[in-house]
């Protein structure tokens, strides 16, 4: 059957597109990436592996010069002693878990732009060349700025904060597994894009920071018991003033945690999260150590409840958190 002339070349376009986004042509090897990298095979591939990529066949053409020099790169913050090597693979598992999620949401709502377009490839793979430098300079932006936060707060911090000392709160959607269930995939899709939306604004306004999200949970903190009450509060009350959210389960506990590469650990965060499984809907429970902090706080009412045995906690004296009359 003849090839319609008109037909696009949707090989080329995909070679082309796939071009725009990896900054030029496949054309190394894995061994010979590493060779022009300047470092061991074995190094390569622990390090493609810890930014989340799969291992590719040794005669398999897959790397471009930005690759080469993106092992350069982070071969180069070990060898000229700004990490250790035990770091290097911690810090490309971060980088690579962030981007991966950021990626494909990104990618999702340029899918969603196109199907809505009536662009021909050509259009779109010329849309999609002026998109990704815009895209890069912004989130460019946004992090120099997340970075800029962080360190005036490193530098200007209390003793406490030298020591890591936070509260931690967990937000946990009611009813989770149940929605799940009764709502379609695009209607769960929109509750959780709602919700995380909701909880990153609500965190931001009242001095907390997301550390992480997942799904029908996220994960805060906040530099001062006030804070972290805060914020828990503010989260309840915009639930409560959006009949489309699901109710909230807020655990809150304070004390020293280790915070490493983005993430927070510790006894701690695990006390935020038995607290949250014990909270009723609409309530924040927190730990003996924040309501202690908040004691005297004209702010807010804190309340001893009964003793509760969870896992890996026999006898915690959870306290309700509550705006004072």
């Amino acid at each position: 059957m003849a090839t319609d002339p008109r037909a696009p070349d949707l090989a080329g376009l995909t070679r082309e597109f796939e071009q725009t986004l990896l900054g030029g042509e496949r054309k190394f090897t894995r061994i010979q990436v590493s060779e022009r990298a300047g470092i061991s095979i074995q190094r390569a591939e622990r390090m493609w592996h810890a930014l989340g990529f799969a291992t590719v066949p040794d005669d398999e053409v897959a790397f471009t010069d930005d690759d080469v020099e993106a092992l350069r790169l982070v071969a180069a913050l070990e060898d000229d002693g700004f990490i250790e090597a035990e770091t290097e693979s911690s810090l490309a598992r971060k980088l690579g878990q962030t981007q991966s999620r950021l990626a494909s949401w990104q990618s999702a709502m340029f899918l969603d732009f196109l199907g809505g377009s009536k662009l021909s490839a050509d259009e779109s793979i010329e849309v999609a060349g002026l998109l990704l430098p815009a895209m890069e300079r912004l989130q460019t932006y946004v992090w120099r700025r997340h970075l800029a936060a962080a360190a005036g707060r490193a530098v200007a911090g209390s003793d406490e904060l030298a020591r890591g000392v936070r509260a931690v709160g967990f937000a946990d959607i009611v009813s989770y597994t149940r929605l799940t269930r009764r709502l379609t995939e695009a209607e769960l899709g929109e509750l959780i894009e709602r919700f995380e939306g909701m909880a990153a604004d609500v965190v931001a306004l009242n001095g907390g920071r997301v550390i992480k999200s997942m799904g029908d949970e996220v994960l805060f903190v906040a530099d001062t018991a006030a804070q972290g009450a805060a914020v828990a509060l503010a989260l309840q009350d915009a639930v409560n003033a959006d009949e489309d959210l699901p109710e909230l389960r807020i655990g809150l506990a304070y004390g020293t945690i280790l915070i490493r590469l983005g993430d927070v650990y510790g006894e701690v965060v695990n006390l935020a999260a038995r607290l949250t499984t014990e909270c009723k809907p609409g309530r924040v429970l927190a730990d003996r150590e924040l309501a202690t902090a908040l004691d005297g706080h004209s702010s807010y009412a804190v309340h001893r409840l009964r003793r509760v045995a969870v896992r890996g906690y026999r006898h915690l004296v959870p306290y309700a958190i509550q705006r004072a009359e």
